[in-house]
């Protein structure tokens, strides 16, 4: 049952002080801490992702893999690292700031027990029924001789990671809630070299298709482990011990919070995955799309890894503290301060990602089996999938201030009008464009402007909300500044990039080089960053200022 929104919460009798230099560098320099540990994941993501693309290219064996681990990563995503974490964070923190950590570890204990029992039941019924999941989603790999037996039991091989990867969350955000974002950033980064591990392995065997992709399944299921694992040696040292009870869980009120909020946040932050699920059924009609449409959502996940996680999860833990406190012009604030960053930072990525796509494709992707026409049509994606980086960056962001909150219908209606969004843009722009070959591109922008609706209700949801509580204000105008940065910067790398390319042609030289591919990519990336901080200072954009000072705090600590 979804949980009841309250009466709209009173704002304190007194507003507390702005937030100073400290509190904000504080937030900024747990961002950073989070973002390294996400950038050494989303790094290794890339090498894995090279070998995966290097064994298994883009035909049916990449297309089957990549819906056979959709079926348990969509659940994970929604359940697990979604619904699961926007409930327990704020929960685990009020009982950890009210009743003490043994406590707020029993109530974790008691979810642990609950973990084990649901999920792991949904994974069994998942191994039994593989199969008519598998025709759901991908109906059109009925039409290719074997490829939907093929995706069903890749799908039974890896549908024990969902289990896995919910304790796993768990254990992440209880580190989370006490302030502790390091360790559970690099977690990732386990999965990742245990995929590499296996994915060199396979390589160096010279392993056939069908046999590589076996192999790169198990290796998932071995990352999970892996990720599980290294959560537990920080909580084992503050006395934290997994004794799992079922015994009365669902009577204990911590546990009945949890799950009436889990309803409506499993709603409120589905709409990225059913927009997935959805492309997933439209793709399955063109051989290689949904491999394509693959590609280039994880590499558009690694600026919202290293941006648009870092932030939320920092102002998530904040967030709940503060909705703890009822200090709702602090809360207001330090969303305020999130969205800021989420600009700052995503807002060039785009452009950088739309004017790079094929230079970056071309040098990460294109080997082995994976093709220049694979490139080009990966890159399509990619352009339209970055269209939509800064909401989906800024959803992970807003959403959970409403679960603090315990306002948790206004993401339900946030992401149902996303989904309604992209299915309709699905219906229109795939069947227009799908006539050209090119209807995985429809997709990839009827999804980007889904995540755009979402954000935009929520964000005027919460300003109705909050109306009358006083707050920072300015957030349009650093957007505006930011995209006009932006926009600068990228038309400088276009022609920077057009320049060397007429020069190159004059000259005979062979694009297709890894070296001149290599100086496209990295010299583009490299020059656009250069120019976004001139034009940030110029415009005096404040970020910039806040992210060398905490930069420079933390290398005056290392060097103590």
């Amino acid at each position: 049952m979804a949980a009841q929104s309250p009466a709209p919460e009173e704002p304190p009798e007194h507003s507390p002080p702005p937030a100073g230099p400290s509190r904000s560098g504080g937030a900024l320099r747990s961002t950073l801490l989070v973002s390294a540990g996400t950038l050494a994941s989303r790094l290794l993501g890339l090498v894995r992702e090279q070998l995966f693309a290097a064994l298994l290219g883009a035909g049916l064996f990449a297309d089957a893999f990549v819906a056979a681990f959709r079926i348990p990563n969509l659940l994970r995503d929604l359940f697990a690292e979604g619904a699961l974490s926007a409930a327990f964070v704020p929960t685990f923190a009020k009982v950890d700031k009210e009743e003490g950590r043994a406590a707020a570890y029993a109530l974790a204990n008691r979810v642990v027990g609950a973990i084990l029992l649901l999920v792991g039941a949904l994974t069994l019924l998942g191994i039994v029924f593989a199969r008519p999941l598998v025709r759901l989603l991908v109906p059109g790999y009925a039409r290719e001789p074997g490829k939907l037996e093929l995706t069903a039991s890749l799908a039974q091989l890896m549908m024990p990671f969902l289990l896995v990867v919910s304790l796993a969350a768990l254990m992440m955000g209880m580190l989370n809630a006490r302030g502790a974002f390091g360790r559970p950033a690099l977690a990732p980064a386990l999965f990742n070299l245990a995929a590499i591990g296996v994915g060199v392995g396979l390589k160096l065997a010279g392993a056939s298709q069908d046999a590589a992709v076996v192999g790169w399944s198990l290796g998932t299921l071995a990352g999970g482990v892996a990720q599980l694992g290294v959560q537990m040696p920080p909580l084992f040292g503050d006395g934290y011990r997994v004794r799992p009870k079922l015994r009365g869980t669902f009577d204990d009120p911590g546990v009945r919070r949890i799950a009436a909020l889990m309803g409506p946040a499993t709603a409120g932050l589905a709409a990225t995955q059913l927009n997935i699920f959805i492309n997933t059924q439209f793709a399955s009609d063109q051989p290689g799309a949904n491999a394509w449409l693959n590609y280039a959502f994880r590499l558009m996940y690694l600026p919202i890894g290293l941006f648009g996680v870092a932030i939320a999860t920092v102002t998530a833990s904040a967030l709940a503290r503060k909705a703890a406190e009822r200090d709702l012009a602090g809360l207001k604030a330090r969303l305020a301060q999130g969205l800021r960053y989420v600009a700052f930072l995503t807002v060039p990525s785009t452009v950088g990602l739309a004017v790079l796509a094929k230079p970056i494709i071309g040098l990460i992707y294109q080997h082995g089996r994976f093709t220049a026409s694979d490139t080009a049509a990966t890159a399509l994606a990619l352009v339209g999938y970055s269209l939509g980086l800064y909401a989906y960056s800024g959803v992970k962001v807003v959403a959970p201030a409403f679960y603090a909150l315990d306002r948790a219908k206004v993401p339900v209606i946030a992401s149902a009008a996303a989904v309604a969004t992209n299915l309709s843009l699905n219906l229109a722009a795939h069947r227009w464009l799908g006539a050209q070959g090119l209807g995985f591109l429809g997709l990839a922008i009827g999804t980007s402007l889904g995540a755009l609706v979402n954000l935009l209700v929520l964000v005027l949801s919460f300003r109705r909300f909050t109306w009358s509580v006083p707050g920072p204000h300015g957030l349009l105008a650093q957007l505006s500044r930011v995209t006009l940065a932006s926009a600068l910067m990228g038309a400088a790398v276009f022609a920077a990039l057009w320049a060397v390319d007429a020069m190159g042609a004059a000259r005979g030289l062979d694009v297709t080089a890894l070296w001149v591919r290599f100086a496209r990519a990295l010299g583009g990336v490299g020059l656009g960053t250069v120019l976004y901080a001139g034009l940030c200072r110029a415009l005096r954009i404040g970020e910039l200022d806040e992210l060398l000072a905490a930069l420079r705090r933390r290398r005056a600590r290392v060097a103590k």
